[in-house]
């Protein structure tokens, strides 16, 4: 039987290049300063605590595509804290579904708190307080990703922060579980379009899960929110442009910018404050994709709009809990680094 030759094989052949994704990134932790900075870099600041008087490890291996990151934790008990605090260092843009694989875990937002065992799915916010226990050993999936993911208005999923998922929905949770179980460690395989489209598919699998738990086909379609749902894809698909400002934003969808200012401040932010954080996003997916070491972090940071490198490195330090040059250290395989 003749053999059938795959398109980058194919694009090899031709002498045209293919698209290559990074390993993963595996950090381990020997104790909990090293892990309390691995946690608030690799997702936003955190506090951590734990038994001093107990031997600490862990292990983070994490993969991201399309601005979805997932990582794998496997560490000693401690308790996690999203404090007042470390929300007024960044990273308040959101939401972290987790996906407990062994042990137990204890999750407390918005007043509720749910007991997770393994196969629980459950979803919470970055901008308001929270705090996980995990009283033992444990194995947890975590998959992090900006709000503006999701179709639904992120008001609507306050009322889901801190309940099991899998209660609210026997038969749609399963398949969502089933499904992210295999990640990140499937995802390394796989060229940057292949890896991209599983983030999307995991995006899609969850907003239908949360979207039939809310009943939201029940509800007539907000045209304000839809059209702010466009003004944020638009965002995105303008980051590395110049010239996006609040002027060009508001032109493009026939609103005054007024409006368009008024939108961001129900939302709970600003327009400037949005863009912000969506090419700061954009430069840590970048500068933790080990494909794109080629490339300098002042590279990286005007391709995103940031053309001034001290500035860059402030807001991103802010934002992160470390220069940007620190965090492409920590977030590239050491055998690839040049």
């Amino acid at each position: 039987m003749a053999r059938i030759t795959s398109l980058p094989e194919a694009r090899a052949s031709a002498g045209q290049p293919t698209e290559t994704s990074p390993p993963p990134v595996i950090a381990r932790a020997g104790d909990l300063d090293t892990f309390r900075s691995m946690v608030s870099s690799s997702f936003v600041p955190l506090s951590v605590s734990g038994n001093s008087r107990q031997p600490f490890t862990a292990v983070l291996t994490s993969a991201a595509a399309d601005d979805v990151v997932f990582t794998d934790v496997s560490a000693r008990p401690h308790l996690v804290e999203r404090t007042r605090e470390t929300i007024t260092r960044g990273g308040e843009g959101y939401f972290k579904v987790s996906l407990l694989l062994s042990g137990s875990s204890m999750l407390v937002q918005d007043g509720r708190e749910v007991l997770m065992q393994p196969g629980d799915l459950t979803i919470y916010d970055t901008s308001r307080p929270y705090s996980l226990l995990f009283d033992r050993d444990f194995q947890n999936l975590i998959m992090m990703f900006p709000k503006s993911r999701l179709d639904l208005p992120p008001a609507f999923l306050d009322d889901l922060t801190a309940v099991s998922l899998n209660e609210q929905h026997q038969h749609l949770s399963p398949v969502v579980t089933s499904f992210l179980s295999h990640f990140p460690a499937r995802l390394t395989p796989l060229d940057t379009t292949a890896r991209s489209k599983l983030a999307r598919t995991s995006l899609d699998l969850l907003d239908t899960l949360l979207t039939d738990i809310l009943g939201c086909d029940r509800y007539p379609a907000d045209p304000q929110a839809k059209q702010f749902e466009q003004i944020r894809q638009f965002i995105d698909d303008h980051l590395d442009s110049p010239a996006l400002c609040p002027e060009q934003i508001a032109a493009a969808h026939f609103i005054s910018v007024r409006t368009l200012h008024a939108q961001f401040s129900r939302a709970g932010t600003t327009v400037s404050t949005w863009i912000r954080e969506r090419r700061l996003e954009r430069c840590r997916t970048d500068l933790g994709d080990a494909a794109l070491l080629h490339r300098s972090v002042s590279e990286i940071a005007t391709r995103w709009g940031f053309n001034d490198a001290a500035h860059f490195s402030r807001v991103f330090r802010a934002a992160f809990g470390m220069p940007p040059s620190a965090y492409r250290r920590a977030h590239t395989p050491e055998p690839t680094r040049r």
